[in-house]
């Protein structure tokens, strides 16, 4: 049944991802805050914490596009509540990794400038409130991915990802930041990887 999803997968998904970089990143340690252009995001002291020594903000978006999810609720809908699962879960992956696939070119452009990329930080982790996503998209007007938000904040398609990353010469990539997160609820907060994955 895995095997059948992914082949379906194959066909229903469109990866696409962009960034843009904003030169001009001003970091407020007090209010916990970060200015984009003229755009007061109010990111929470982990991700200040994390950021604060960026010389600039990259802002992405990432989507595995609309037919994924709606086909996943379809078979949800007709009761195939397994495949409809898997599906959703593959679409979930599909975005996770075209965000990989972007943070690694971002990594590349700014290691050809000598600087280092952060972890990327998105809206409802850490202390950021999803709410913060309409400034967020505020920034990247008339995306490439064609993203939209509801009134909730809430991207479509939903198998979508969004969120800024640091950029300078005195920033690190942290392997692992659980430790530094505050959700209480998570399920992977007690959970410790080997070093081996």
């Amino acid at each position: 049944m895995i095997s059948e999803a992914l082949s379906e997968a194959e066909d229903l998904c469109d990866l696409k991802a962009e960034f843009g970089i904003c030169d001009s990143a001003e970091f407020d340690t007090g209010s916990s805050s970060l200015k984009l252009n003229n755009i007061t995001l109010d990111i929470g002291k982990i991700i200040t914490g994390q950021l604060k020594r960026s010389d600039s903000v990259a802002i992405f978006v990432c989507t595995a596009g609309e037919a994924i999810g709606l086909t996943s609720r379809s078979y949800i809908h007709e009761k195939d509540f397994l495949k409809g699962y898997i599906l959703d879960l593959i679409g979930s992956t599909a975005a996770d990794y075209t965000a990989d696939l972007m943070q690694d070119k971002l990594k590349g452009l700014a290691g050809s400038r000598g600087q280092k990329i952060t972890n990327r930080y998105s809206p409802g982790y850490c202390g950021w409130n999803v709410t913060e996503q309409h400034k967020l998209f505020s920034l990247i007007e008339n995306n490439y991915c064609g993203i939209r938000l509801n009134e909730s904040a809430l991207m479509q398609p939903i198998k979508s990802v969004s969120g800024i990353i640091g950029i300078g010469k005195n920033v690190k990539f942290n392997k692992y930041t659980c430790n530094l997160c505050d959700q209480q609820n998570c399920i992977y907060r007690n959970t410790k990887y080997s070093s081996a994955l």
